[in-house]
């Protein structure tokens, strides 16, 4: 009887935004007792997905009142699979959609909406021409993984690593012997194509990501010795040399560490005075996440080389800099594949960061064309490299 009652239709922005919200605020209640982390969209539900190519956001209803009890957001683009087209060196596109942002309210769980929601999105990516739908969770999340693989036919596919790394008042030294150099976006698009070429969740419009007002520069890192004999409107690149570029967040969303302890958050206004007062001892002082604040996301990290990892602690250090800047940034962020060799050059807080982050993957295309783990069943395939493309517009 309740599933009949459910109704699921396309968001409304000025009809909708209040009631999203305010079920928003429902389901990010935490455990009692315990500090949790909130997501504050800044009165726009649709900013998560808006900056995508395609995109569409759902609400269920339920009974006569039309109470608003679901939400999901999904986003389209087209990307690398990890693999070149036949008898080619091009890499191998396809279209996928992110699936994110799945809310049901806690007074109406049980009743199938959570699954009609992505049914209901799943219909719409299939009608844009989608192959491939995939989600990412915390890989504590039981309901959420469970709800994708048990009920909706999601395969475990990737486990990336999310690390994230404090603002210290303290500025970090780049290094004597290192330059870092800001690159325009035709130049920075050119080596990304050649760096990511076999990795997976490449974006096809690498060009639109680049070019964003939300991206805050590309840099590149590379030894000192090397600036005088690099001519970048060549489009070579220098032998050993670290690139990232940084994605401004909290022009999405903003965060905030609600439900710690008075002593905790003593502790942390403690290592701040301490930091600010004595920065040649270089305490680690944690930021005020007790208050909204901002991440910067480091995305398309790569290194080559000798000395590539030096040089990427030393990219990360200068953007570090660079957010201290920035009174709302609360923290540096970065999203790599388990085993990219970049993870271990990335500076991080352990204690904040996330060894495995779950994502979940189903072909929604037809499946009579598909060998069953050949290299045409990407859900179940095993990945080609060990770098993954995370998209600064999916985070």
């Amino acid at each position: 009887m309740g599933e009949e009652r459910i109704t699921l239709r396309e968001y409304e922005e000025q009809r909708d935004c209040e009631a999203v919200e305010e079920l928003e605020r429902r389901c990010q209640v935490g455990p009692s007792g315990k500090a949790s982390l909130y997501t504050d969209c800044m009165g726009d539900p649709l900013s998560r997905v808006r900056h995508s190519p395609a995109f569409l956001m759902l609400v269920a209803e339920y009974g006569e009142g039309r109470e608003i009890v679901g939400v999901i957001r999904g986003s389209i683009r087209t990307v690398t699979r990890g693999r070149r087209q036949p008898n080619t060196d091009s890499p191998l596109f396809t279209k996928v959609a992110y699936i994110l942002g799945l809310r049901v309210s806690p007074l109406h769980r049980r009743l199938g909406v959570g699954t009609k929601l992505v049914q209901k999105l799943e219909a719409w990516c299939r009608s844009q021409g989608t192959e491939y739908a995939y989600m990412a969770t915390d890989c504590s999340n039981e309901a959420s993984i469970n709800l994708f693989t048990l009920k909706c036919a999601y395969l475990k596919f990737r486990t990336p690593a999310i690390l994230v790394r404090p603002i210290h008042v303290h500025r970090i030294p780049v290094g004597p012997n290192v330059a870092i150099v800001r690159l325009i976006p035709p130049l920075a698009q050119s080596i990304y194509r050649r760096a990511f070429a076999t990795s997976e969740f490449f974006p096809e419009d690498i060009d639109a990501v680049l070019s964003s007002k939300l991206t805050l520069g590309t840099f590149l890192a590379l030894p000192k010795t090397w600036v005088p004999m690099w001519n970048p409107l060549k489009g070579a690149v220098p032998p050993s040399f670290a690139i990232l570029s940084v994605w401004n967040t909290k022009e999405v969303y903003k965060l905030q560490v609600k439900g710690a302890s008075r002593l905790t958050k003593a502790w942390c206004a403690w290592s701040r005075v301490l930091d600010t007062c004595m920065p040649c001892m270089r305490i680690p002082s944690l930021p005020d996440f007790f208050r909204p604040f901002g991440v910067y996301l480091m995305y398309g990290l790569h290194m080559e080389g000798k000395g590539g990892g030096a040089l990427m602690r030393s990219l990360c250090a200068f953007v570090h800099n660079m957010a201290r800047a920035d009174p709302d940034c609360g923290a540096l962020v970065a999203e790599v594949g388990r085993l990219d060799p970049v993870r271990e050059a990335v500076p991080h807080w352990k204690r904040f960061s996330w060894d495995e982050d779950i994502w979940c993957m189903k072909r929604l295309a037809s499946k009579d064309d598909v060998d069953v783990g050949g290299p045409s069943d990407w859900p179940r395939s095993r990945p080609s490299s060990s770098v993954l493309f995370v998209d600064p517009r999916d985070f």
